[in-house]
């Protein structure tokens, strides 16, 4: 009997993507498996039903859970939906354990198996599993116009029968997959651009864009792709660098976030009231508290003289093609774990290592598990139990 796979509508409130596209759907029967969606999973992201060649599409949504082998989602999914899998059957979503652990605990009673995209490792045979990475370029390039549209003049120079116009100032803080997005789309529509970040190993990679870099004289170089946290020394000196550039800024874009912890301040309200009037700031760190005084989540305020935007899932925004890219690296995730219609899960592979999050009733990912178990916990299980001797 063949494994079925199985992708689920979306329920959340600003969520328009899919787990599953119908190319995609195509080429996982081709590894050898059934392929189910809920009715209606991809309409918001502009893929109907009929467009889903040789799928089952069903309406039954318990019975669809209750039967697939491996389940397809977007967002951390409800606990209602983990209890009516069945015990064996394989999660595929963006999970967040630290900050849903009600779901983890689901998750672990009821011996699913399940996969945190978030937690794909960063690493370069990992890169067309990487979800994080491929919805964060989606975020880093409408970061931009979503600012455009707020601000009252253009981005690029424009020369008119009655003289010229500046181009903009643009400003991206945090050079990641979104930030470098933000600063290659800036750039192409013709404003001036520079980038800030506490790596510098990011200057070429600002400079390659055709922008400048903002030289601060610290390296706040992390793991695992990530900044470390800055010292208080280092974040005097960093903010009184870059207090004069925010002051020169038409529009600011800033992208510092870690999945699920609070995101790291870059601006504070003194810098704010220093920006020119008109200015705006979009804040892709407002789902994690912003990283801006004065950010709030699904919100555009005003604050002194510039207007903060604070977005909340920006790739939903563009869910046709961010479902298209989530979709495909589902599928090479699914290329790792599937051989021959069979299900193969090689626990000394670092992509599947690193990526579960629970496994056969337990919880697998140790910072998860340090957040629900406790710290004691999961170092008593990591000494070896006493031999009895004869």
């Amino acid at each position: 009997m063949n494994l079925k796979i199985a992708a689920i509508r979306e329920n959340g409130a600003n969520e328009r993507r899919v787990a599953l596209v119908p190319d995609v759907a195509v080429r996982i029967k081709r590894l050898g498996c059934d392929v189910a969606l809920e009715a209606g999973a991809g309409i918001a992201s502009s893929y109907p039903d009929s467009a889903y060649k040789d799928v089952s599409i069903e309406a039954d949504k318990k019975m669809l859970l209750s039967s697939a082998n491996i389940l397809l989602a977007v967002e951390p999914p409800s606990v209602e939906i983990v209890q009516a899998m069945k015990p064996g059957a394989i999660l595929i979503s963006f999970v967040y354990g630290r900050n849903n652990t009600a779901l983890v605990r689901a998750l672990r009673d009821g011996k699913i198996t399940g996969f945190a995209m978030e937690q794909i490792p960063r690493i370069s045979r990992a890169q067309a599993m990487d979800a994080l990475s491929s919805q964060a370029t989606l975020a880093g390039y409408y970061s931009v116009l979503l600012g455009a549209v707020h601000m009252p003049k253009i981005l690029p120079m424009m020369t008119t029968a009655v003289g010229s116009l500046r181009a903009a100032q643009v400003l991206i803080m945090g050079l990641g997959v979104a930030g470098l997005q933000a600063l290659a789309t800036a750039h192409r529509l013709g404003a001036v651009t520079e980038g800030y970040d506490v790596r510098p190993e990011t200057r070429d990679e600002a400079h390659s864009l055709g922008s400048k870099f903002v030289e601060t004289g610290v390296d706040a170089t992390g793991q695992g792709g990530y900044a470390r946290e800055l010292t208080a020394d280092e974040k005097a000196k960093v903010r009184a660098v870059l207090s004069d550039h925010i002051a020169r800024s038409d529009l600011i874009v800033t992208t510092a976030a870690v999945p699920g912890r609070k995101a790291p301040r870059l601006i504070d309200a003194e810098q704010i009231a220093k920006m020119k009037p008109g200015s705006v700031i979009v804040d892709l760190g407002a789902e994690g508290g912003g990283n801006c005084e004065g950010t709030k989540a699904g919100e555009t305020v005003q604050v002194g003289p510039a207007t903060i935007v604070g977005p909340v899932n920006l790739p939903s925004c563009l869910a046709e093609q961010a479902s298209e890219l989530y979709s495909k690296n589902i599928l090479n995730l699914l290329q790792q774990i599937i051989k021959d219609g069979k299900l193969t899960l090689d626990m000394t592979d670092e992509v599947v290592a690193k990526t579960l999050v629970t496994h056969d009733g337990k919880i697998t990912s140790e910072a998860v598990r340090q957040v629900i178990e406790g710290p004691a916990a999961v170092a008593a299980s990591a000494i070896p139990s006493p031999t009895a001797k004869g």
